[in-house]
């Protein structure tokens, strides 16, 4: 789940489709950016970097079957298991199980409110929302302490905030946020393994995908060659190399990051309550934050005031420098998905530049994958018209209303009703 050199890589595609001769500099010794597959004979491969795609990430599902690359999908027969407390919790589907009817009321109302909320948020354009400046100002921490009533859901949201961008929610913008999980199709689809955004992986690894486009784009791309100056106040612009290289023409540069590090042995032990865990048969690790071009994953993240003051500019061209990080993108920003769509977008940004393109042709729908089609989430009657927490006991009054949770708990967990669909 990241933005990787897919960007570069697919604009250099394009544009050479399109008949133009692009060169692409790429800072680091190999293309894949923040997308790394490992490959030995302990694991056979592995994927260190960028890794899961599903349903409406459907131009790098396009990619991938242009270059024969399969997808296969994750494991989600078995029980997935939820540790807190220090204890293990077995569970199928997206969210684990909650048999508490105050929590589960609170949990339900935070992910009905989250997508409600991202219902007002344009993708395009999410400092046009009509609540931006309020929602721009307050974090995520803040957000959930107005919506949540419960520890666990509190708990949960944090780890919610966690697990998609990699942040604290003290840290990152409410409006951000919000768009975030409302431009990758709402908070089951995000979050989701089966029919969302983990339920596949790339047989051989995702690295694949940008080896087959370079060596299709041959000795145009230029490994080791980190850009430190664009000049382009002349007629050519001029960009100069660590290695003291100078390329003058006309031409665009991006760059790309990522991280993904593993959790240790103990961990998988204590939460899967097995001590086979303590022996593993091979171990790969990868600090991307480690590395001078990546430094964090999975994506940016905006903390409060930024999106609304800059959020604007983010895919505006600077003179002849166009820009195509997955930041950029207005579907799965952050996601290998994110970072084709940025490149697509600024190859024709260039090509309409150089009058070989309408405008109206930069933004191009992608039709659904035939072979990964997306399904709808079913919404049940009991998540559409369960009041919040604060609601009920604003309406009945604290006595009555725990007398009816009771009541209600029972009734919920007799009818199977409290995992979400």
């Amino acid at each position: 789940k990241t933005g990787t050199t897919f960007n570069i890589i697919r604009t250099g595609t394009l544009l050479v489709e399109s008949g133009l001769n692009p060169v692409l500099l790429e800072a680091r010794n190999r293309v894949g950016g923040r997308t790394y597959t490992v490959q030995n004979k302990e694991t056979k491969w592995v994927d260190l970097g960028g890794a899961y795609i599903g349903p409406t990430q459907n131009r790098i599902l396009r990619i991938a079957k242009q270059y024969g690359v399969k997808t296969y999908k994750v494991n989600e027969e078995s029980s997935l298991v939820h540790y807190v407390k220090g204890k293990s919790h077995a569970f199928k589907g997206p969210f684990p199980p909650v048999w508490n009817p105050l929590a589960y009321m609170d949990y339900n109302n935070l992910w009905r409110t989250m997508d409600k909320m991202g219902m007002e948020i344009p993708k395009e354009a999410p400092w046009r929302a009509p609540h931006a400046e309020e929602w721009d100002k307050m974090t995520m921490q803040q957000l959930f302490d107005k919506i949540c009533w419960t520890r666990a859901a509190r708990r949960f949201a944090t780890l919610f905030v966690n697990v998609n961008v990699t942040s604290e929610p003290y840290e990152v913008s409410a409006l951000w946020f919000l768009w975030y999980v409302k431009q990758c199709g709402g908070t089951m689809r995000i979050f989701s393994t089966s029919n969302g955004g983990q339920e596949r992986k790339f047989a051989g690894g995702a690295n694949q995908i940008s080896e087959a486009m370079a060596r299709e784009l041959g000795d145009r791309v230029k490994l080791g060659g980190a850009v430190y100056s664009i000049d382009q106040t002349g007629d050519l612009v001029e960009v100069r190399t660590v290695n003291e290289e100078i390329y003058k023409c006309y031409i665009e540069d991006f760059t790309f990051v990522v991280t993904n590090i593993l959790r240790i042995c103990e961990i998988y032990a204590r939460v899967l309550g097995s001590e086979e865990a303590l022996h593993p048969v091979h171990y790969e690790e990868k600090n991307w934050c480690e590395e001078e071009y990546s430094g964090g994953c999975y994506t940016a993240y905006f903390p409060p005031g930024i999106m609304t003051q800059y959020g604007r500019v983010l895919r505006e061209s600077v003179g002849r420098l166009y820009f195509a990080g997955t930041e950029t993108a207005t579907e799965w920003s952050g996601y290998m998905e994110g970072a084709v769509q940025a490149g697509e977008r600024a190859s024709r940004e260039i090509l309409c530049a150089m009058g070989k393109l309408h405008a109206s042709q930069i933004w191009q729908p992608e039709p659904e994958s035939l072979d990964v089609p997306a399904r709808p989430f079913v919404i049940t009657f009991w998540e559409r018209n369960l009041p919040s927490v604060g609601g009920l006991l604003k309406f009945m009054g604290v006595s009555s209303f725990l007398a009816l949770a009771t009541a209600a708990g029972v009734v919920v967990y007799k009818k199977g009703l409290l995992p979400q669909s």
